[in-house]
């Protein structure tokens, strides 16, 4: 996820400080790794070096001094060509847990019990999300966002039982190579 393009969407709807920004942000992208502040904040002074966002003021409002920033036009219109971009399916899946499997085969490990822990761990993680969308207090983007995440846990699961029911294919073809 390109942060760079996320803070101008947050800039769309007007002038905003860093703190709200990351606040927004982690409450928008409720399953997304929250945003640090320095992240936010390094991230806004690349946009304002590059001409994608401004300096809207300063303020204190009673507490510290904040900067406010706000999109430009030119920034205004990175983000609509960036919205407007297809995400190109990757052609190279870098799965980790594949990785895994053939390393404990390559080591002498036990690939059918790490894939049985994988399992269980996953199956704890779909738990959590599903508690999370369906609880009274889930908004929509909530809801979205956890069913993005258990659609791919779900995946990784069904890879999972065809990994382990040609386990001793694959413990053949590493050995021999």
């Amino acid at each position: 996820m390109s942060t760079r393009h996320i803070l101008l969407g947050l800039l769309a709807g007007g002038p905003s400080h860093g703190y709200d920004l990351k606040r927004r942000h982690d409450e928008r992208f409720p399953q997304a790794r929250p945003l640090a502040y320095g992240q936010v904040y390094t991230t806004l002074q690349r946009l304002v070096r590059d001409g994608l966002a401004e300096v809207d003021g300063t303020g204190s409002d009673g507490g510290p001094e904040r900067t406010a920033y706000r999109s430009t036009a030119d920034g205004s219109r990175e983000l609509a060509r960036w919205a407007g971009e297809i995400a190109p399916p990757a052609p190279f899946v870098t799965n980790e847990i594949f990785a895994k499997v053939v390393v404990s085969i390559l080591a002498d490990g036990d690939a059918e019990a790490y894939l049985r822990a994988q399992r269980a761990a996953h199956m704890e993680r779909m738990r959590e999300l599903t508690a999370v969308k369906t609880a009274k207090s889930s908004d929509l983007a909530t809801v979205l966002s956890a069913d993005y995440a258990l659609n791919h846990l779900d995946a990784d699961l069904r890879w999972m039982a065809t990994t382990a029911a040609r386990l001793t294919t694959l413990t053949a073809e590493v050995d021999t190579a």
